[in-house]
């Protein structure tokens, strides 16, 4: 662990990204071996990831934030809400377009298969951009200083993303082999959605280097996008088969992150 806290927060960044990549990668290589995986287990898994991510949000993310807005002078309350309203809702209009955009092609046959796969990959492609900023954001504000913010919370964070990226990986290049695609194009296919993770975590390092005075609005900014992922895509999946299995999940895994980021943070 010293290793890893002395290198710069980009690299940091990019190798946690690296992380959620490879992630999505296994996922996608699943299409190498079976037509579909076990809805229970997935499920549970996506319940435990939800759990990571509400936990990470708040003391990795949210609280951070709460307390630079108060050393920097500004209403404490403010930055917050806006940062978390705009992630919110930045997650929330983009899937709905993209939902838009898939529907608007359902039913349709030959050529327009590609046109759907396009879409879908790009739907996960986009998803994934809010992601890579949270980590990218959460390395950069250690960095910089931001009181509360510790490497194990911006590592479980990275967890978190990377968990639930395994049946996203999978559920892009599945659907890809069910269109007539190749294995291996749909395994390239399916985790080259994921590469858009390590830019956003750049750019989100980046910017929370070098402009201390909006990093309350960033940090705000990644956990409201966490929670409308949480909200709109985890935990919605991970009920569909066993309530029970995707509560004991998501408790675990909230748990684990407090635990991590609180007790050893």
């Amino acid at each position: 662990m010293y290793w890893f806290e002395n290198l710069s927060p980009v690299i940091q960044a990019l190798i946690a990204t690296t992380f959620t990549w490879g992630i999505t990668a296994l996922g996608a290589l699943i299409v190498c071996f079976f037509k579909e995986v076990n809805k229970k287990v997935l499920n549970t898994v996506l319940g435990f990831s939800a759990g990571v991510m509400i936990a990470a949000s708040f003391w990795s993310l949210l609280a951070p934030s709460i307390d630079l807005s108060e050393e920097l002078g500004y209403i404490v309350w403010l930055p917050p809400t806006i940062g978390f309203t705009i992630g919110g809702l930045f997650v929330l209009f983009s899937d709905k377009f993209l939902d838009k955009m898939l529907k608007s092609k359902k039913g349709l046959k030959g050529a327009d298969s590609l046109k759907r796969c396009i879409l879908l990959i790009s739907a996960i492609t986009i998803h994934n951009i809010p992601e890579g900023m949270s980590i990218g954001v959460a390395f950069g504000g250690i960095a910089s200083g931001v009181p509360g913010m510790t490497v194990i919370g911006a590592i479980m964070l990275a967890l978190g993303i990377g968990i639930q990226n395994f049946p996203e990986g999978a559920a892009v290049s599945l659907p890809l082999r069910n269109e007539g695609f190749s294995r291996f194009k749909s395994f390239m296919l399916g985790q080259a959605s994921a590469l858009v993770e390590p830019i956003a975590a750049v750019i989100g390092v980046i910017l929370a280097l070098t402009i201390r005075s909006i990093l309350p609005f960033l940090l705000a900014f990644a956990a409201g996008a966490m929670i409308a992922v949480v909200g709109r895509e985890l935990l919605p999946e991970s009920v569909k088969e066993d309530k029970n299995l995707a509560t004991v999940g998501l408790i675990f895994g909230f748990i684990l992150m407090m635990i991590l980021d609180v007790a050893l943070g």
